[in-house]
């Protein structure tokens, strides 16, 4: 699991459902900002993608490489690569995120008001073996609860419960979030000139422009 200031691994992609295809090794020399999202994950389409669209459209003659990288890690009958390309297609949206942006009149004639200008790709989302690997609840633990060791020891045993279960009726695995680690969509990863990660990014509103402009500079 990359942290900041470590290099980046390549992204580990089942397709590229728009775009030219890369990764982040062919990209030495340039900025790279991914943005992480689910198709059902009104959250990504509301506050997320449009903040991308934005800063890709800032430094669109800047040495900087936007992705959109969808995945998924629940709804799997709706995180589906079917959806993605009906998505990028037509605009069309499915799920809780078609009931957000209905309700938001963000809609227009059932379909997404805008699109994505830059390369989008699927996660390799593969078929999970059943039960809980060696280490994996230690994994989830690390990422999600920085003062576990610190909390009382009903709370330490509730949350290693919670994670036992949860993981064990899990369907599938998305390789490239569960190698960053992401804690979920939407999410943005930025990656220096030198393949490094110095930003793994959870949410929106994040001023993503601030983050990338002293990057493009160095």
């Amino acid at each position: 699991m990359p942290a900041v200031n470590q290099p980046a691994p390549n992204l580990q992609v089942a397709e590229w459902a728009q775009g030219t295809p890369s990764n982040i090794d062919q990209e030495r020399g340039r900025v790279i900002l991914i943005e992480v999202f689910q198709v059902n994950c009104p959250g990504c389409f509301i506050g997320g993608l449009p903040e991308v669209i934005q800063t890709y459209m800032t430094f669109k003659d800047k040495p900087l490489t936007v992705w959109g990288l969808a995945t998924a890690f629940e709804e799997y009958h709706l995180n589906t690569l079917d959806n993605l390309k009906k998505l990028l297609d037509t605009g069309e949206v499915v799920g809780e995120t078609m009931a957000s942006l209905s309700e938001r009149d963000m809609l227009s004639m059932g379909r997404l008001q805008y699109f994505m200008p830059f390369p989008v790709a699927w996660d390799q989302v593969v078929k999970r073996e059943k039960g809980v690997r060696e280490g994996e609840v230690e994994q989830w633990i690390e990422r999600d609860f920085p003062n576990f060791k610190t909390m009382p020891e009903n709370h330490q045993a509730q949350i290693d419960t919670q994670i036992r279960e949860y993981l064990g009726k899990k369907e599938y695995d998305a390789r490239t979030f569960d190698q960053y680690g992401f804690r979920g969509t939407p999410s943005a990863l930025i990656i220096d000139k030198k393949g490094i990660v110095r930003h793994k990014l959870f949410g929106s509103g994040l001023e993503l422009e601030k983050l990338i402009e002293p990057l493009l500079n160095e």
